[in-house]
């Protein structure tokens, strides 16, 4: 195992800055996934940990050594890739011991590490099949056993679980995050999904344009977003985002509505903001606001509203069941202690 830092680093193709001067430390043991949508730059901070991208500035470190001019296979990482790149005339004990023979160890030792993965992945009974005999998810943990039978210091995810179905992608979070409890390996992971990130990761770091924008516990981003991509990014359905002014009695949103304020404005705060409240932190209340009712998605376990309020398309999402139709009115109470302020011109957290 080793921790991993990232200094000042940079990449660029051409012209174009694909990487702004990331700083990040990932502790040893620590299971970090780097989020953000496509395209902000995720993938290529992965490949340059793992060798696969050059480094245009700054450092990586992987434990103590500096590896910006060492080759993949002299870094100690393993790395699982999102086609599974299975050898497809090998069976999964052959795929699982190729990278072991190439690097001279003995047959005793191989098939300890291969009957040791296989146990710990649920790959015995399937040791003897081809890649062409497996499911998705069965592939998948071909490709992780693959990785595990190396013991590196550091394992490296790139969307591993985007080629399978909603409900494969459930239980292979569930059985990535019971090998890192079980292996305690460091573990850094890409994904360009926010219900991934907080379900697995110690901590979450939210890319936007090649910069860092927040790193943090998933609760902590959640609870605590330090700007409005983070807000809006995080979390399923989306923050809701009002526009309006704040006042000493609370935020004015467009229409005329006033929304409550955990603490009353303060001079540096008072004027244009933004207010963020979760779909989740409305309650139905008769001295609420009106919420104009437009689509019902009930799921059973909950119903999802959307709605407009003052003027503006708001979610709201309440666990229990209600009784509402489109053009109906609601009457809804944000959770003051629950809302966000941020501001209107940079997008920073107020409070």
């Amino acid at each position: 195992m080793a921790s991993v830092n990232i200094r000042g680093v940079e990449k660029t193709f051409g012209t174009e800055r694909i990487i702004r001067g990331v700083d990040l430390g990932v502790a040893d043991g620590e299971f970090v996934i780097l989020v953000g949508p496509s395209g902000c730059g995720k993938s290529t901070l992965l490949r340059m940990i793992a060798g696969l991208e050059d480094i245009t500035v700054g450092e990586i470190s992987i434990g103590d050594r500096v590896v910006n001019h060492l080759p993949p296979a002299e870094r100690d990482i393993a790395m699982v890739f999102q086609n599974y790149a299975l050898y497809p005339h090998m069976t999964v004990a052959q795929n699982m011991s190729f990278s072991l023979e190439m690097n001279g160890a003995g047959k005793e030792e191989i098939g300890q590490k291969v009957q040791r993965a296989a146990e710990i992945l649920g790959l015995v009974p399937l040791l003897g099949r081809l890649p062409k005999e497996l499911s998705g998810g069965q592939r998948q943990r071909v490709a992780m056993g693959r990785a595990i039978v190396r013991d590196p210091k550091v394992f490296l995810f790139d969307e591993p679980l985007s080629n399978l179905d909603a409900k494969l992608r459930v239980q292979m979070r569930t059985e990535i995050k019971a090998l890192h409890q079980r292996l305690r390996t460091t573990m850094i992971y890409v994904t360009h999904d926010q219900v991934e990130a907080m379900t697995m990761a110690d901590r979450i770091v939210v890319l936007h344009d090649g910069v860092v924008e927040q790193v943090g516990a998933p609760l902590e981003l959640y609870d605590r977003p330090a700007n409005l991509f983070v807000a809006g990014f995080i979390g399923s359905p989306a923050m809701n985002i009002l526009k309006g002014t704040l006042h000493a009695d609370g935020f004015h949103a467009e229409g005329g509505l006033v929304l409550p304020v955990a603490k009353p404005a303060s001079p540096p705060q008072a004027g244009a903001v933004l207010y963020g409240v979760r779909p989740e932190h409305f309650t139905l209340s008769d001295t609420g606001v009106p919420a104009l009712v437009k689509i019902v998605e009930p799921t059973g376990s909950e119903t999802q509203v959307i709605a407009e309020l003052g003027g503006q398309a708001i979610t709201v999402l309440f666990r229990e069941r209600i009784e509402a139709r489109p053009g109906e009115i609601l009457h809804i109470a944000p959770l003051a202690e629950r809302a966000h302020l941020f501001d209107a011109a940079s997008g920073l957290r107020l409070a």
